[in-house]
């Protein structure tokens, strides 16, 4: 006759601590893995960031063979130029203007591409694909097709049987939406998946629920499915806002500033004031920007969240 096994009541502490001891210990052991990525992070991104505060309040410069703390002088002499709040301004509707476009163009193209057929899936990948490209890349590309000779007039020529010869990059009224469209065409895709995702999420049973009081498909669309995409509104809204109050690659690419400094944001003066030596002056900029994202953004987003949980 086999030998019970013992009960729970009856087993040795010991041999319990000797089950739960391997666990207890092999639990720190992934502890240590962290190691080389905070130290990669902490070099590269905390000390920097710790040096921005030092910097910003030196003399520091291509033009001085020694680092002399200054005060606030960097501010007072940052606010007293006309430039910093022109590149500020120029940034806010930088990033307005990619949050609007972003968001449109990636809600069109979740809404026209909701059904789950083989082609819609294989046109949600061609949009995607410019999200996995180098924004600089794109710029560059751009830039090339938007040149007064490029393919863009050409094919507008090609259509109305004259010669056409707009300058897109050109213009000092109309050139930041024009890169404000080009940087909202790379990361629709982004918003698209992210609405996707928030479209699927939609119970079936709230939109037959819709359709039996008698809303049409407008009215469902904008009483029942948009207010409940209000998590992936939030998500396209401070992804875009974050991405374009640092934006530089693709202005860089395609204006590098210009015209006339017409799409100079803050990040495209700060690359050009370090270029000049002015290197105090441009962790100032740096500072500054950090203080405006921090302000702008992040206040938005908290109204979002909150207005996720009012609906």
């Amino acid at each position: 006759m086999s030998r019970s096994a013992p009960s729970l009541l009856e087993r040795s502490p010991d041999v319990d601590r000797r089950r739960s001891s391997p666990r207890r210990q092999s639990s720190g052991y992934p502890l240590w893995f962290l190691v080389p990525a905070f130290a990669i992070l902490g070099v590269f991104f905390f000390l920097p960031t710790l040096f921005n505060f030092v910097y910003a309040f030196t003399n520091w410069s291509a033009f001085h063979d020694d680092i002399q703390g200054v005060g606030f002088d960097n501010f007072a002499s940052l606010l007293s130029d006309g430039s910093l709040l022109a590149s500020l301004r120029i940034t806010l509707v930088y990033a307005v203007l990619v949050g609007v476009f972003q968001n449109l163009f990636g809600l069109g193209l979740a809404l026209l591409l909701e059904r789950d057929t083989r082609l819609n899936r294989a046109i949600r990948a061609v949009f995607f694909i410019p999200v996995l490209m180098s924004a600089l890349a794109v710029g560059y590309i751009f830039a090339a097709l938007l040149k007064p000779e490029g393919a863009v007039n050409g094919i507008l020529g090609a259509l109305t049987g004259t010669h056409v010869s707009i300058p897109w990059l050109g213009s000092t009224t109309w050139t930041i939406v024009v890169v404000a469209l080009v940087n909202s065409w790379k990361w629709m895709g982004l918003a698209m998946i992210i609405f996707l995702a928030g479209l699927k999420t939609i119970p079936e049973e709230v939109l037959q629920a819709a359709k039996v009081d008698g809303a049409g498909p407008w009215k469902t669309f904008t009483a029942v499915r948009l207010p409940l995409l209000a998590p992936a509104v939030t998500f396209n809204v401070a992804t875009a806002l974050l991405g374009s109050l640092n934006g530089f690659d693709t202005i860089q690419a395609t204006t590098a500033g210009g015209p006339a400094q017409k799409t100079e944001v803050l990040d495209i003066f700060i690359f050009h004031t370090f270029g000049y030596g002015l290197f105090a002056q441009a962790t100032t900029m740096s500072l500054v920007l950090f203080l405006i994202v921090t302000v702008l953004a992040f206040p938005v987003i908290g109204y979002l969240r909150k207005r996720e949980r009012v609906l």
